[in-house]
């Protein structure tokens, strides 16, 4: 398959002077992910269909997104901005994000000959996919010279690639999804946002702010060098609603309870899966790790908050009990350890962690679930080349 083709590089900067003032102090949520990368998430259209007068014009189309890019940055000064650090007196440190508006990668490429279907047929991740993203291989704490947003165009053969990378320290997979919604929508020539985006953090009541960390547990240049990335090839699956709902009746059915939600029969059917198949040591603990969202568990936290609202958590088997036990009773688990994760409880693990600070990192032999895609995507917008380019 062709490699990636270049076809040019530049910054874009939010449309106004609005992003280049003001300072985010960042909450506990959001630091302890310094150590880990990027999120990464694409989208596939297929190619649009320009207006004739536009046809003779292959840049219009990038032209578009670079503008409407530009407006979304306006109400979204945070990501045109960079991390920055204070060293307190006390040998502490604290972070914030400076809106200075130094702007976000915006990279336009190709892939020659390449097709929508060269992407989606194959039973296995093609490996140029991870060339149709842009900041690869970065972790967040890199986000203090380096753009904390990255968006790169891959042209192929009769479709569009976006790819998204944009700073974990910023915004979780909510917040990711709340700001290209909002691009599709001033793409498509909206001039209000629906969601209008709230960066101020959330803090505890009483709590001193900045949170200020020794400087000594912030070792970044260390980060997960324990951890190798196994050689192991990435699949798509997908599960119907059928298979998900028997899944779900059979989780509850074996536990003799309503409780169990769709995701969490899912996500044990997985588990178990991947466990059976590897042949693991009866005996060997395993763990399934996923994040919790809060925002639900605090009134005092919007909907439309941009920023990291999650804590992480896992639960805990031996791979015999695992397999044997049937899909209801990880499920359960995993269950009654959401329940657990009240708003008083989270807001002790909160209050409690500058004091012994630590951070999100990657580990082998565990399964992670990183994110559950939910909110609505209307991406039509960039590329619906009919009604917004003429």
């Amino acid at each position: 398959m062709a490699a990636v083709r270049l076809i040019s590089k530049s910054t874009v900067h939010a449309a106004n002077d609005r992003a280049s003032s003001g300072r985010i102090e960042l909450n506990t949520w959001d630091i302890r992910n310094l150590q880990i990368g990027y999120i990464q998430k694409g989208l596939l259209f297929p190619k649009p269909k320009l207006p004739l007068h536009f046809k003779s014009s292959g840049n219009m189309l990038i032209h578009h997104l670079k503008t409407s890019l530009s407006h979304t940055l306006h109400c979204f000064p945070l990501l045109a901005g960079r991390l920055a650090t204070t060293q307190h007196e006390d040998d502490t440190i604290s972070f914030f994000v400076d809106c200075n508006n130094a702007g976000v990668l915006f990279i336009h490429a190709a892939a020659d000959g390449v097709t929508i279907s060269d992407i989606i047929k194959p039973v296995y991740v093609p490996s140029i996919v991870h060339s149709f993203f842009s900041l690869n291989g970065l972790d967040n704490y890199k986000g203090i010279t380096h753009p904390l947003l990255g968006m790169q165009i891959t042209d192929l053969a009769d479709g569009i690639f976006i790819g998204c990378s944009i700073n974990h320290v910023v915004a979780d997979g909510a917040s990711f999804w709340h700001f290209l919604n909002s691009w599709s929508e001033i793409s498509k020539g909206s001039i209000y946002l629906s969601k209008p985006p709230v960066f101020q953090r959330w803090f505890p009541d009483g709590m001193d702010i900045p949170i200020r960390i020794p400087e000594s547990c912030v070792n970044v240049e260390q980060t997960n060098e324990d951890f190798i990335l196994p050689p192991v090839r990435e699949r798509i699956f997908h599960f119907s609603k059928e298979n998900i709902t028997k899944l779900k009746a059979k989780s509850n059915a074996e536990m003799g309870t309503d409780k169990i939600s769709s995701l969490q029969a899912l996500l044990s059917h997985i588990w178990r899966s991947a466990i059976h198949n590897r042949s693991f040591d009866p005996d060997q603990e395993t763990n399934y790790r996923f994040v919790v969202g809060v925002r639900q568990r605090f009134q005092e936290i919007p909907d439309n908050y941009f920023g990291n609202a999650i804590l992480g958590t896992f639960v805990t088997m031996k791979a015999k009990e695992l397999v044997e036990q049937g899909i209801g009773n990880s499920a359960w688990r995993m269950n009654r350890i959401i329940a657990a994760m009240t708003g008083e409880r989270i807001k002790k693990v909160f209050e409690s962690w500058p004091a012994s600070p630590s951070f999100v990192t990657l580990s082998n032999g565990d399964a992670l679930i990183t994110s559950s895609p939910q909110d609505s995507i209307c991406m039509e917008m960039i590329l619906d080349g009919e009604s917004q380019l003429q």
